[in-house]
């Protein structure tokens, strides 16, 4: 099995580290900047995310270490990962899409080598401007 690389998104926040924290850990935070969502920041915490068209999305926490990495699988394929930097008083905030295989297809029935493509530019909206926009404005 062939892997794509991972989508990694990496900008500093001017913002103390538990404020980005509150904004990428829970559920009325990430509702702001990305998407609505039952997340509750629980290990092993299985919730949905509500993605308008493509439907809902099953997920399960499967890392939490407060203040710094938020970690979970998103639907059949997907796992994403917050991690959080504190750099005196202001926040480096990366994130990590993996799970790509160009031999697979998404639910809702499009290779990942297309969504991929798709996702990494609507990241780059979401964690360059939705996320700096929540946080900082």
């Amino acid at each position: 099995m062939t892997i794509q690389p991972e989508i990694r998104k990496t900008i500093l926040l001017n913002a103390p580290i538990e404020k980005v924290w509150k904004a990428v850990a829970t559920s009325e935070g990430m509702a702001a900047w990305w998407m609505p969502n039952t997340f509750e920041p629980e290990l092993g915490k299985e919730f949905i995310l509500h993605a308008g068209p493509f439907g809902d999305s099953p997920c399960k926490v499967t890392e939490l270490e407060p203040p710094n990495r938020l970690g979970f699988d998103w639907g059949k394929d997907w796992h994403l990962v917050f991690e959080l930097s504190d750099l005196d008083g202001k926040t480096e905030f990366t994130l990590i899409h993996s799970g790509w295989d160009p031999e697979t297809v998404t639910e809702f029935g499009q290779p990942h080598t297309i969504v991929q493509g798709i996702m990494d530019n609507g990241w780059d909206k979401i964690v360059k401007e939705a996320l700096p926009s929540y946080i900082e404005g």
